[in-house]
């Protein structure tokens, strides 16, 4: 079944059901992953997805690909001759319903949490399973973060994706490499600035870069930072698709200036063109944690046959992202040399060594990932996408 288009024009695209059933059936998403009985019984295998206002479009697309992947797996015989149960779980990221969503995996026997989305979602996860009575511990395998450093190595979560530390790290560096030495920063909202402020700051000291901060919707503006706002040609923007559609138009226009704004990997710039795509005076420079969409690499070549073959939907660096992490759990419980269990998969991964995921490198020492692919897209003022 087709699933809703993700580029409706309609204001309901940013409202959709939050209920974890409801919302897949909207999407058409099967609650559970389709999976045969044959060569024994299925591994389940769950999926937290944090649905909320900010992180929908980016939820979205990475499940839509992690199902894509499953499916994939199922058909070609699934892991260790076994069917794998995907169990995807959709949260609106409050307490409440990240209180459920935990309950609901408890009782599903899942063997690991696969492809989970958000940062908020991912240390809640940690912190209610550090609650739950004492048991075996349950892996968090190639979750989407950007606030990568708040899982120490050694923790039960295991990133195979660059946070925002190396991905402005990417962006500063090719703007420094241009004779780039001063930009904006512009955030989301009060609670974006708390998390990546330090690391920005970081990253642009560590490249020889001043900033300037752009006002922060509902924080009283300094004059240096009004300042900022009408004279800085270079931004860097941290932030989701809505917010960063919403920040170019209210960005003053200064007459024979055109501004670029670096985005990070939550940007999905399909979507932003649907959205209306960017102002005459403004072009999007995005990274991505992705091989580009146009890449001959296998992995993504397997991503876009996989969702012609099981959904109507476009490609996106979103659901390649969740395409790979769920190939990577599958390469995981296909290396294990025992039943696949939560302690047997939580002890494999300690020890995960490099896996290459159809040309898709993910470099590892046990718990510590130690580099990421990160590359960039434009979408210019003319509505064009470029790699």
């Amino acid at each position: 079944m087709p699933l809703v288009s993700r580029f409706s024009h309609s204001p309901a695209r940013r409202r959709w059901l939050q209920g974890s059933a409801a919302a897949l059936a909207a999407w058409g998403l099967p609650a559970a992953g389709q999976a045969r009985t044959e060569g024994g019984a299925p591994v389940t295998v769950a999926q937290v997805v944090d649905m909320s206002p900010n992180l929908q479009d980016v939820g979205r697309d990475f499940l839509v690909g992690a199902q894509a992947a499953w499916q994939s797996v199922n058909a070609q015989g699934g892991v260790q001759g076994r069917q794998v149960r995907h169990l995807p779980i959709v949260t609106d990221g409050s307490p409440q319903g990240l209180q459920g969503a935990w309950q609901r995996v408890e009782s599903s026997n899942c063997v690991m949490l696969s492809g989970c989305v958000g940062d908020a979602a991912t240390r809640a996860l940690s912190e209610l399973q550090a609650q739950s009575p004492a048991g075996t511990r349950l892996a968090q395998v190639a979750p989407w973060v950007q606030a990568e450093a708040a899982h120490a190595p050694g923790s039960h979560v295991f990133g195979i994706f660059p946070g925002y530390q190396e991905q402005m790290a990417h962006a500063l560096k090719t703007l420094a490499t241009v004779g780039v030495r001063d930009m904006g920063v512009a955030f989301a909202g009060a609670p974006q600035r708390a998390q990546a402020l330090e690391t920005v700051q970081r990253a642009a000291t560590a490249l020889g870069l001043q900033l300037h901060l752009l006002p922060t919707p509902g924080q009283a503006a300094s004059a240096a930072e009004r300042r900022a706002e009408q004279t800085q040609a270079l931004i860097l923007f941290i932030g989701g698709t809505p917010e960063l559609h919403a920040f170019a138009r209210r960005l003053p226009v200064q007459p024979g200036t055109h501004r670029y704004i670096v985005a990070l990997a939550d940007v999905n710039l399909q979507v932003l063109a649907q959205l209306g795509g960017m102002p005459r005076h403004s072009s999007v420079i995005a990274t991505q944690a992705v091989p580009l969409l146009t890449s001959t690499l296998g992995v993504v070549r397997a991503y876009r046959q996989a969702l012609a073959r099981y959904f109507d939907e476009p490609p996106s660096p979103q659901g390649l992202a969740g395409f790979v992490s769920a190939r990577y759990a599958a390469a995981v419980l296909s290396g294990l040399r025992a039943e696949p269990t939560r302690a047997n998969v939580l002890q494999a991964l300690r020890e995960r060594t490099d896996s290459d995921i159809d040309g898709f490198m993910v470099r590892c020492a046990g718990s510590e990932r130690r580099s990421g692919y990160v590359t960039q897209t434009m979408l210019a003022a003319d509505g064009r996408i470029i790699g």
